[in-house]
This record gives structure tokens, sequence and C-alpha cells, in this order.
């Protein structure tokens, strides 16, 4: 009997240092090594303009060999092309208006989320040869615009009828197809009233001294609203979001310290937009630049005002924003 039970304390100690052992080895094995960032290729796309500036000294950076990512930074010329980028999978992350990025977000069946906003009111009101000094001085007047069936025009009409306009009886708006139309119809004119998107604004005025910006329809949205103008965001691909969540942490980094870093010099920002491509020449996109109100809203912030806008728009015209409200996994949330 004791040799029977010297055997089972001895099979038991054999157990039990084999189990301790096998706890050693599974502590000792080394974790996974952290992603070589650098190494991930990340594409990113930006429109031309407002939407675009946040990303030039970025875009130095990469040119300069600096980039924490393998960056490949595009810039198209309009919304439609970055929206066929996402279909094809081409890109990974873009700058877009904001109301694309809810139409996206709805035709690739929720295949993408907001990282942060960078754009808030783009709009000008421009005079030339009216003397307007508050926006009820708009009453019977003629207001030429872009945007029919967009944002400029939900915009313009909002705040028309929050100042007691009505657009049709008080206000005429008439829309033209393309912004750069809106310079024709100050410069070849003795009066004229536009709301035109930066950096048009910017340019009418400097090509007729004798036209003003008055309103920056931001300011004046603030006035009647109480939450933000919310006109131009990033997004990602959510493929791309799962495979790579460091690389986006990464990206979000580098983007906010380039958008601080155009807040914060405007003139070396300028001379970035010129050689990129992003708003020429640099004289306009200096004067133009402090009117883009160019921000970096991410987390709580961004969902709120975000998601405050995209109902405003959704309220106004469904179809804006692909139809239905994105849903809570629309806007990003860092672990």
């Amino acid at each position: 009997m004791k040799k029977i039970i010297s055997i089972l304390l001895t099979l038991l100690l054999v157990f039990s240092l084999a189990a301790c052992g096998n706890a050693e080895n599974e502590s000792s094995i080394p974790e996974e090594p952290s992603v070589n960032l650098a190494e991930i290729e990340c594409d990113v796309f930006a429109i031309k303009g407002p939407t675009g500036i946040g990303l030039a000294p970025l875009m130095k950076k990469v040119d300069e060999g600096k980039g924490k990512l393998d960056y490949n930074i595009k810039l198209v010329g309009a919304n439609d092309e970055i929206v066929s980028k996402f279909a094809s999978t081409e890109a990974e992350i873009a700058a877009v208006a904001t109301n694309v990025a809810a139409m996206l977000n709805k035709t690739t069946a929720n295949g993408v989320t907001v990282l942060a906003v960078n754009t808030l009111g783009v709009l000008s009101l421009v005079a030339k040869g009216e003397e307007i000094a508050s926006i009820a001085d708009l009453k019977g007047k003629t207001v030429y615009t872009t945007g029919q069936g967009a944002n400029p025009e939900y915009i313009a009409n909002f705040i028309l009828s929050e100042n007691g306009l009505k657009v049709g009886e008080d206000v005429k708006l008439e829309f033209v197809s393309e912004p750069t139309e809106l310079v024709a119809k100050v410069v070849g004119n003795e009066k004229a009233i536009v709301i035109a998107p930066q950096p048009v604004a910017t340019a009418i005025t400097v090509k007729d001294q004798n036209a003003k910006i008055i309103f920056d329809l931001n300011d004046e949205w603030d006035k009647v609203s109480d939450t933000e103008l919310v006109m131009g965001c990033v997004i990602v691909r959510n493929e791309f979001l799962q495979d790579y969540p460091e690389a986006v942490v990464q990206f979000m980094k580098d983007y906010k310290e380039s958008i601080e870093a155009v807040n914060k010099d405007v003139d070396t920002a300028a001379a970035l937009c010129e050689s990129y491509g992003i708003v020429t020449p640099a004289a306009i996109a200096k004067k133009a630049i402090p009117h883009c109100n160019i921000v970096f809203q991410d987390g709580k912030e961004m969902k709120a005002n975000l998601s405050a806008y995209l109902k405003f728009l959704f309220d106004r015209n469904p179809r804006s924003i692909g139809g239905e409200l994105p849903t809570d996994n629309f806007y990003y949330e860092a672990d």
C-alpha cells in the first residue's frame, strides 16, 4: 500500500513539474512582432480644393522619404472619381465631401468608415456694386450659386430662411453648372451677388478688385444653427481598417499633424498647395485658406457634428446622402 502511494505521489510530482514547464514555456514565447508600418501601402485620394489642402504638408513629408506608411497620395478633380476608386478598391483612404461619404457608405454596403472631419464651411458670399451689410439685405436680390440639389443649395436655403427670407419670393437663387462660371457672373457685370465655394470666391476678388467677400457662410450658419457646418471629411475602406488598424492610427496622427501645419503656417501651406496642384496659384491659396475652415475633428466631436449635419441634409433630401442615415458603425472610434 505504501509502495502504491509512493508511486502515485511520484507521478503527481512528475505531472506537476511537466505542467509548470509547459506554463513557463508558454509565457516565454515571444509575441508576434509589431507590423512594419513603413511597408504598408496606403493609397490616399483627395479632391483638389479645400478638402485636399490638409494633405499638403504630409505630401511633402512623403516626397522627402519621411512617410510613416508607404503612402501614395493622389489628387483628382471631382468626387465621382473617388467614388470609382473605392468601387475598384484602388483607394484605401480619401478626403471627400461629407454627403459623398454617406452615399459611398450606402453603395458599398457599409464598406467605409469616416475617420475625421477635415473641412467646415467653404462657401462665401461675394458681392460687387451692391451694399450688403447683413443677410436681410439680400431681399429683392438675385444670387447666383452652384450645387443645385447638393450642399450649396440646402445651406443657402437654410441660412436665408432662418433670416426671414423666402427663396423664390424674397430672394431669387439662380444656379450655374460649374463654380468657375460664377467668375464670369461677377467680372462681366457692374453688379452681382454670388455664393461661391473656396477658392473660387477668392479668385473672383483677385480677378475683379471691385468684388468683395461679404460673408463667410460658415459664420452665418453658426448664427442660426446650434450644430456645425461640416462639408468635408476623410474616410477609410473598411477592409483596410480591419486588416491594418495600426496603419489607420498612424495615418490619423500624420493627418492631424499635417492639418495643424496648414493652420500654423499659411504661407508655406499655400506654396505647397501650388506645388501639388491643390489650389493654384499660391497667392490665391494664401487668401483662400483662412476661409476654408480646415480642421481636424475626430471621435465623439466628429460623430456629433457630422451626424447632425447628415440629418440636416436627410431632412431636406434623403437622396443627397444615399437615401438613409448611416448607422453608428459609420463613425470611427479608436480602441
